[in-house]
């Protein structure tokens, strides 16, 4: 069955109010509101699973991970991955997610890599039987899936490498979507992307003019529905940008280019030091 849903989604803990002190609670206004269309927009694909591209989760150098883990797990307090830093200790206000991590659709996931061609590793945590065991859940995970299944859609955990190529991501897109084109599953598709990181001096990577051009680019390339283009990006202006966007971007370039889908940009801003981006795909009629 093919992809049922599919969406760029953000992951600063300003988009979530609960978590926000009350001066800050319009601070994100407009990515919530994108987040929550993105939520409806998921309710209504009526997917039995998600995978959620993360690029804040475990690093294997050299090959792209799975999480085989029976669950994820994970909490985000008032300031992680907010105005400053990220610190996952700040504030008082939490919020929280255990979700079922979809196992066969993790190996599915996992065997489709490997069949690419692509270096990849199934990770686990804590338990040595990953059947028993619980994974901890990034803030990329979380955010998204707070706005799109919580805990009541099962979930799969993946994370992109960059020491592999641009091609190399395309194609583990690719990859994934003509395994799930096997399964009977309907399977939503979400790649968890912040984008520029260099907007505000007062940031933790400081400010360079590379930022506010990187968005436009990428806010561009969105809104025209051209993701092949992302190729065509500077890496010098990927490099001084500092996104955490561009490589799930690719893997969903992958999965869906030259199936018909249509994207729909539903939101742009960047509050705070990073950009924050949503983005709807749906496949065209007929």
């Amino acid at each position: 069955m093919p992809l049922a849903f599919a969406c760029i989604a953000p992951h600063g803990g300003l988009a979530i109010e609960e978590l926000c002190a009350p001066e800050d609670r319009d601070l994100a206004l407009a990515t919530r509101r994108g987040l929550e269309e993105l939520g409806r927009r998921f309710d209504a694909a009526e997917p039995d699973a998600v995978i959620v591209l993360t690029p804040h989760n475990v690093h294997v150098e050299g090959a792209m991970a799975v999480v085989v883990a029976a669950k994820l797990a994970g909490e985000l307090r008032e300031g992680g991955a907010g105005r400053g830093a990220f610190d996952p200790t700040a504030g008082t206000r939490s919020v929280s997610l255990h979700v079922a991590t979809d196992r066969e659709l993790a190996q599915t996931c996992l065997d489709a890599l490997r069949g690419a061609g692509i270096p990849a590793a199934g990770v686990s945590y804590g338990a040595n039987d990953a059947a028993a065991a619980t994974f901890p859940m990034d803030w990329a995970i979380l955010v998204p899936l707070w706005f799109m299944g919580k805990d009541r859609v099962p979930a799969v955990a993946m994370a992109p490498a960059r020491e592999l190529s641009l091609e190399a991501h395309i194609r583990a897109g690719e990859a994934l979507r003509e395994a799930l084109e096997r399964s009977e599953k309907r399977v939503a598709l979400i790649a968890s992307c912040d984008h520029a990181h260099t907007h505000d001096e007062a940031g933790p990577y400081g400010h360079s003019a590379a930022a506010r051009t990187f968005d436009a680019k990428v806010v561009d390339i969105v809104r025209r529905d051209r993701l092949e283009e992302l190729l065509a990006l500077d890496p010098g202006l990927i490099r001084d940008a500092k996104p955490d966007s561009y490589w799930q971007m690719l893997m969903l370039h992958g999965a869906l280019r030259g199936q018909g889908w249509r994207g729909e940009l539903l939101s742009y801003e960047a509050p705070t030091y990073f950009g924050m981006l949503c983005a709807s795909y749906r496949r065209a009629a007929g």
